[in-house]
């Protein structure tokens, strides 16, 4: 019997166990009571070999306790539950993450840059979206569909680890970044769309007008989640490149980043507008986007009850009659 599958369908009736050792101690007192007893001056033209039968009698009386807590246990239903699960999910979530690649991504406010810290927040977002279709599009002056929206995770974590800065042309083109992600969930039809928009900095090139992309999502039920990543204030931002050894140089610069357009994608779109300004809170803005964004799982059980009462009660009843047959024959008295 597997023990973790069983059960008592009226645990309550348990309860009523307790009457047994009661009853135990109640016999023990008044047994000699239940034997008929003949009083006569003389015993010796009675006298016989002495019988073991009247030592077991008592047996009578613990064959009905043990009867009666069989059936007590019956009627607590004791039996195995096995148990088989479906699981099914609709349609679920259809995610692009958009990601601005411009060459402020390389910014040191975050550790140990903007780019590679966003690279482990975002990897750590698609391990736990096991339901979802992901896309990745990386923007700067121009923009471009990494991967299309695909079920694959692994694909979707090999395409963020292989981000670079320098695969694209200098500036920050938000509206076409906007509007690659929205293209590539256009025909999706998922019943959730959502696009994780990041950006570093102000749309500055590009011929998609923002505003433009924004109309669009909104026109095909996509929710935009914008997120700015940088500092309050100074940061070390990339410059230029050392003649001789080729390293980036750096140099301290203002952070600028147009909240105000964000807000309004986000607030358009049904959206919501986060600031990172450091690891900790690029990972907490994550976090709480997974928990916005959850895919609705149905999961179906069927039950299988195997019921252990019936060989209880036949055991019972056999004890019962058994009694019964020796208190009518080997134990009855004569008087």
């Amino acid at each position: 019997m597997n023990w973790n599958n069983f059960e008592f369908h009226n645990p309550e009736f348990l309860w009523v166990l307790l009457i047994i050792p009661i009853l135990a101690v109640w016999y023990f007192f008044v047994r000699k009571k239940d034997t008929a007893v003949l009083t006569v001056s003389s015993v010796k033209g009675f006298e016989a070999k002495k019988s073991f039968l009247p030592k077991l009698k008592p047996l009578l009386y613990f064959f009905r306790l043990l009867a009666i807590t069989l059936l007590l246990l019956a009627m607590a239903r004791p039996r195995n539950v096995s148990v088989s699960k479906k699981v099914k999910s609709n349609r679920g979530i259809d995610i692009v993450m958009a990601i601005d690649v411009s060459a402020s991504m390389l910014a040191r406010d975050l550790k140990p840059n903007r780019l590679e810290a966003l690279k482990v927040v975002a990897t750590n977002f698609v391990n736990r979206r096991p339901n979802d279709r992901i896309g990745i599009v990386v923007y700067a002056g121009e923009s471009f569909t990494q991967t299309p929206i695909t079920s694959d995770k692994g694909i979707v974590k090999r395409t963020i680890a292989d981000i670079k800065w320098g695969q694209l042309e200098g500036g920050t083109a938000i509206g076409m970044g906007l509007g690659s992600a929205v293209n590539r969930l256009k025909e999706s039809e998922a019943k959730s769309k959502v696009i994780i928009l990041l950006t570093d900095g102000v749309n500055n090139s590009g011929f998609v007008d923002p505003k433009t992309a924004t109309d669009l999502a909104k026109e095909l039920n996509i929710k935009v989640y914008t997120i700015g990543i940088g500092t309050n204030g100074m940061a070390d931002f990339p410059y230029s490149r050392d003649p001789r050894t080729g390293k980036l140089q750096f140099r301290k610069q203002q952070v600028e980043i147009d909240e105000e357009l964000l807000k309004y994608i986000a607030n358009e779109t049904e959206g919501k507008y986060f600031r990172a300004t450091n690891n900790n809170k690029l990972q907490a803005i994550y976090d709480e986007i997974d928990k916005l964004e959850k895919t609705k799982i149905e999961e179906f059980k069927y039950y299988n009850y195997q019921e252990k009462y019936r060989f209880l009660v036949f055991i019972a009843g056999g004890l019962l009659l058994f009694e019964f047959l020796l208190r009518n024959t080997l134990f009855r008295s004569f008087i």
